[in-house]
């Protein structure tokens, strides 16, 4: 089947001035930031302060080149094999640039187990607690926006709108400093969980909503065929379907409150920020301990999206038959 591309000018296809735009464009980033101040980038290309326009012009397509016949190297390889190598340079240059900045790694070996047993730990159990509770929320929320009922339908609508509408800070002051006000006195962890329960049971209420509402009507007609209820058709028909299709997004809201859990450090909980923030203070090493929070919540992410995967596959296996 002839090229798409074939009809480029001169007779020649796009596809062979696809390398040489490439290694332009690269070449251009990688000048653009290596004229923007030094630091690792601007050392990587032009290690001479002094060193002359020309000099830089020729680093940079040699250092294009290089990238160019990396990816292009890359394309013989096995799926597998390519997406592990890049990892392992992408980490490698990523590494390269926290190191350029002078990191004491004496000072960030020494805090870390506390980061982890204290910090992390915290950190967990805290989302792991709100997810729970805004799974439910998002249930009770979702049917009642798809029932008859004015009364639920309005409920669920009012409290969709507002905790999607107003900021998770602000949720998380209301209930601390708010609730107290009525007489209702909460801890800071209770109230953390709190917020984060509400917040997330919002955005995932219409999670849950579109997955239902994805399910052909055809299979509840059946039900009431067979003389089935409609709470029986809900739960033995439309949800055991439904969830495969909220499973994803419901991940992704997980991963989003274990970061957005930082937010309770603000009512001095001991979460991993929290415990970033004081532990860097005292020595004034506040990059030090901001990268390896964010290194700590980086890997506790990517724990959670190889179990999310594996919740993912099993319940895909249906659809595989």
């Amino acid at each position: 089947m002839p090229s798409n591309d074939a009809g480029a000018p001169g007779g020649v296809e796009l596809s062979a001035l696809r390398r040489p735009a490439l290694i332009f464009a690269v070449s251009t980033i990688v000048l653009a930031v290596a004229n923007v101040g030094g630091g690792f980038f601007g050392e990587l290309v032009a290690p001479a302060a002094e060193a002359g326009w020309h000099i830089r012009i020729a680093a940079a397509l040699v250092l294009s080149l290089i990238i160019v016949a990396n990816v292009e190297g890359l394309r013989y390889l096995p799926f597998k094999w390519q997406v592990g190598i890049v990892w392992f340079e992408l980490l490698f240059l990523a590494l390269a640039f926290f190191n350029s900045f002078g990191l004491s790694y004496e000072f960030i070996w020494s805090r870390l187990p506390f980061l982890i047993t204290q910090g992390a730990f915290t950190t967990i159990y805290i989302s792991a607690a709100a997810i729970v509770i805004s799974f439910m929320i998002a249930l009770v929320g979702a049917l009642a926006k798809l029932s008859n009922s004015g009364v639920g339908y309005g409920i669920s609508t009012f409290y969709i709108s507002f905790f999607r509408g107003t900021p998770l800070l602000l949720q998380v002051y209301l209930i601390y400093l708010g609730l107290p006000q009525m007489g209702f006195i909460v801890d800071a962890v209770p109230a953390g969980i709190a917020a984060l329960s509400l917040c997330y049971g919002a955005y995932m209420a219409e999670i849950f909503r579109a997955g239902i509402e994805a399910i052909p009507k055809g299979q509840s007609e059946a039900g009431r065929a067979l003389g089935l209820r409609n709470s029986v058709i809900m739960r033995k028909i439309i949800l055991p379907q439904a969830i495969k299709i909220v499973i994803p997004p419901t991940g992704n809201q997980f991963i989003a409150m274990l970061k957005d859990s930082s937010l309770v450090s603000v009512m001095g909980v001991w979460e991993l920020m929290f415990l970033a923030r004081t532990q860097g203070r005292s020595e004034f090493k506040h990059l030090e301990m901001l990268i390896t929070a964010a290194v700590v919540y980086w890997v506790i992410s990517m724990i959670f999206e190889v179990v999310q995967s594996r919740i993912e596959r099993h319940y895909g296996k249906s659809s595989l038959r």
